[in-house]
């Protein structure tokens, strides 16, 4: 007797359908079967052979000019409630005397990064750290608001957050009762962009904050470094800081 091809046609369409709808992601049997998503890359850790740095060249700082400050706020979500003493400033303008020739000089003041930093040695919970690259952070979910990083630091560039922080940016978490300061826009630099500040110092064709990795021989930074006096602040403390000062 001749086979029963029809019936025999029929589970071939059905198992070549399933196939074709399990691929393309159909519902199959009332389940839906979809495609698996691409991984997702993991972000590189921070690595040591970079060290990310400042050098401000203070000939070329207006006086009178915020950009930075202006910049930084915007970026990080920072904003002002009247209170200067209080009021978070991850970047501020200061007038700075030079003790031997006495010299006074506007400036950027901003966290440091030091390679010895004061505020990860007293920070009982390990919540102040410092990245392999030389970016010194703090962890909001594990700092107490105990501020002894406050008053470790000589350049009194970490803040209290005591007002209730709104709208904050997504990359940039904050929170009420911790300490913070300046991330050297962290969240930039791992996507292969410049912080905040210089980029606006740029933009306003002052170009005094040069951005870059201090490792890089062949770098810009370095090779300014290495051609130009500059100076660190408080250098008698022996910090090894990773934001540098020209024409003082």
């Amino acid at each position: 007797m001749p086979a029963d091809t029809k019936g025999t046609n029929k589970d071939r369409r059905g198992v070549l359908t399933g196939a074709i709808a399990a691929i393309l992601g159909a519902p199959v049997f009332g389940v839906f079967l979809s495609r698996p998503s691409a991984a997702k890359r993991p972000e590189a850790p921070a690595s040591a052979r970079n060290r990310w740095g400042l050098l401000i060249d203070t000939e070329r700082c207006a006086k009178g000019c915020d950009a930075c400050v202006r910049a930084c706020f915007e970026e990080n979500g920072i904003q002002s409630h009247g209170r200067p003493r209080t009021d978070p400033q991850w970047i501020r303008k200061v007038t700075v005397r030079e003790n031997l020739s006495g010299r006074i000089t506007s400036l950027p003041l901003m966290c440091q990064h030091c390679t010895y930093p004061p505020c990860v040695d007293v920070c009982p919970t390990g919540a102040s750290f410092r990245r392999a690259d030389g970016i010194v952070l703090v962890d909001r979910h594990t700092c107490i608001g105990c501020r002894y990083c406050m008053m470790a630091c000589p350049y009194e560039v970490r803040f209290f957050v005591h007002e209730d922080v709104v709208d904050q940016k997504t990359d940039v978490p904050r929170g009420k009762g911790t300490a913070e300061g300046c991330t050297l826009c962290v969240h930039r630099v791992d996507r292969d962009r410049t912080p905040a500040c210089a980029e606006a110092c740029n933009k306003e064709g002052h170009k005094a904050i040069l951005f870059g990795d201090i490792n890089d021989v062949e770098g810009e930074i370095s090779k300014r470094l290495r051609d130009i006096p500059s100076a660190q602040l408080r250098a008698d403390l022996k910090l090894d800081t990773s934001v540098r000062y020209t024409a003082f």
